[in-house]
C-alpha cells in the first residue's frame, strides 16, 4: 500500500518533500504533479525502479523517457546541447515544455530511443516538482502518468489513489490538475522541430 502525502501546491512542506525524496533514493516509484499533469518518477540509475514503471504503464523499449531537472546547470552532462538550444532553453524555462536532445554517454542507455539515442529534458513550473528536485540533487527519471487504454496524463490525486495504491509507493497529492500537455521541441537534428504542440506556446522555437 502506497503513502499518501497532501503536500501544498505553492509551499511545498519541507518535511514530506524529504520523505518522499527519502523514498525516492531508497528505489521507489512516486507519483508527483508537474506543470502538466501528474507523472511517475524514480532515480536516475534504478532499473528495477524503470522497470515497475514500464509494467504500470505497459510501456516497451521505444518509449522516449524524461529527465527532470530543476535547472539548466545539468543540462550539458546529459544532453548535446548547442549555444543556440542553450539560449532558447535559458529563456523558456521552467515551463510546459519537453525538449528532445541526442543524449551523451552520462544517460543510461535504457532510458535513451534506442534508434535515435535520444532524451526528452523537462524543468518543470511546478513548486513541488521543482523542491522534489532540490532536494534530491539530481535529475529524476519521469514519465507522464498516461495508463494503458488511456491517451491523456491523470489529473486527480483520488482517482490515481484508488488505481495504483498497491502499485507505487508514494502518491503526492498537489491538487486537481486539468488537462495540460508539454509541448515537445526536438533539437536532435539541425533544424528545431515542433513533435507536439501543448500548453507551451512554440512562437519562441518557431
Amino acid at each position: 500500500m502506497s503513502q499518501f502525502f497532501y503536500v501544498h501546491p505553492e509551499t511545498p512542506q519541507n518535511r514530506l518533500i524529504n520523505q518522499a525524496v527519502a523514498i525516492i533514493r531508497n528505489g521507489g516509484v512516486i507519483v508527483y504533479p508537474t506543470d502538466s499533469g501528474y507523472a511517475l518518477g524514480c532515480q536516475l540509475e534504478n532499473k528495477q525502479a524503470l522497470d515497475r514503471i514500464c509494467r504500470i504503464r505497459r510501456l516497451d523499449d521505444k518509449h522516449n523517457f524524461t529527465l527532470l531537472c530543476r535547472d539548466l546547470s545539468e543540462l550539458s552532462l546529459y544532453a548535446r546541447v548547442d549555444n543556440t538550444a542553450f539560449r532558447l532553453l535559458r529563456n523558456n524555462t521552467p515551463g510546459a515544455y519537453t525538449f528532445i536532445f541526442k543524449g551523451t554517454k552520462e544517460v543510461p542507455r535504457r532510458l535513451m530511443n534506442p534508434k535515435r539515442k535520444t532524451i526528452g529534458i523537462r524543468v518543470p513550473d511546478n513548486a513541488i516538482a521543482l523542491a522534489l528536485l532540490e532536494a534530491l540533487g539530481e535529475p529524476m527519471m519521469s514519465t507522464s502518468l498516461i495508463l494503458p487504454n488511456s491517451d491523456v496524463a491523470e489529473s486527480d490525486p483520488d482517482d490515481i489513489r484508488d488505481k495504483l495504491e498497491h502499485a507505487v509507493d508514494l502518491i503526492i497529492n498537489g491538487g486537481f490538475l486539468g488537462e495540460q500537455p508539454t509541448t515537445v521541441i526536438d533539437f536532435s537534428n539541425d533544424t528545431v522541430e515542433i513533435a507536439r504542440q501543448g500548453a507551451g506556446d512554440p512562437e519562441p522555437f518557431l
